[in-house]
């Protein structure tokens, strides 16, 4: 069995594959705070709650943006599972060309993405894909039709920017994001979750028809969408096409199983 770990600024999400069927999958807070003994007991339990046999896992990948788990969690992997991870880097070993500048700056998650997205939806037909996650932050990843990573868009995340009214204006409550009866919104509350809401569906159109525009066979692209808004805002979309919750899972299935020369 694979364990796949994806250390994002919000949540760390863990998988488990066996073969290439994702078994479980689960969502934890990211606290920067938290030791390699606390991770590994943590893991363990979720393990043995979901009867799955420690012993059985073979193989452990990491994607991280957070810089001070990375090392936490690879120590974890080695204690606990007495396994050396395969920790991504965009620029040596995820098997995409990379055409950002520097490589290097590109975050491990959204190459993950890109690997998944132009595998599922790319490959076979020889077609560019773009990948919108809806994390902290919003990002639109490009791939082109020889599967090369080309670049993308990051925009605030549609939380951050729901904090910022909040924080910024003395006078606006803290909401939640949800879509609201109408986009005239007839309270402070429901014009704030217009605002953010379709503010956002136009701003994922906009985007999307740009990047279509400026990318050669742009009109033929696949876009999916990732991430925790991703199945409500896909509804009001006009470009999403695909909404593939555990996309990031997946491509580090994918990176794991190519590094080690097995079929995707």
């Amino acid at each position: 069995m694979l364990l796949a770990i994806d250390v994002g600024n919000s949540n760390i999400v863990l998988g488990v594959f066996d073969g290439d069927r994702l078994t479980e999958s689960w969502r934890l807070q990211t606290l920067r705070e938290r030791t390699a003994d606390e991770l590994g007991i943590l893991v363990t339990h979720l393990l043995v709650e979901r009867q799955l046999d420690k012993a059985k896992v073979d193989g452990i990948i990491i994607s991280s943006v957070v810089p001070p788990l990375t090392g936490t969690m690879e120590e974890m992997a080695e204690r606990y599972f007495g396994l050396a991870p395969m920790t991504v880097d965009p620029s040596t070993n995820t098997g995409m060309p990379i055409l950002y500048t520097p490589p290097t700056d590109v975050g491990a998650d959204r190459v993950v993405n890109a690997v998944a997205a132009y595998e599922m939806f790319g490959r076979a037909d020889r077609r560019p894909v773009i990948a919108v996650d809806f994390g902290t932050a919003t990002t639109f990843d490009v791939i082109s039709a020889a599967g090369e990573y080309i670049g993308g868009v990051i925009c605030p995340g549609i939380g951050i920017s729901a904090d910022a009214l909040f924080q910024r204006a003395a006078r606006l409550p803290r909401v939640d994001v949800r879509k609201p009866p109408s986009i005239i919104g007839q309270t402070t509350v429901t014009s704030m979750q217009a605002g953010l809401f379709f503010g956002y569906v136009s701003m994922v159109d906009g985007i999307v028809q740009r990047i279509r525009a400026e990318l050669p066979g742009g009109d033929r692209a696949t876009c999916i969408a990732t991430g925790g808004m991703a199945s409500v805002l896909s509804h009001e979309t006009t470009v999403i096409q695909r909404v593939e919750p555990d996309l990031t899972l997946q491509g580090l299935r994918l990176i794991w199983s190519g590094a080690h020369g097995k079929a995707g």
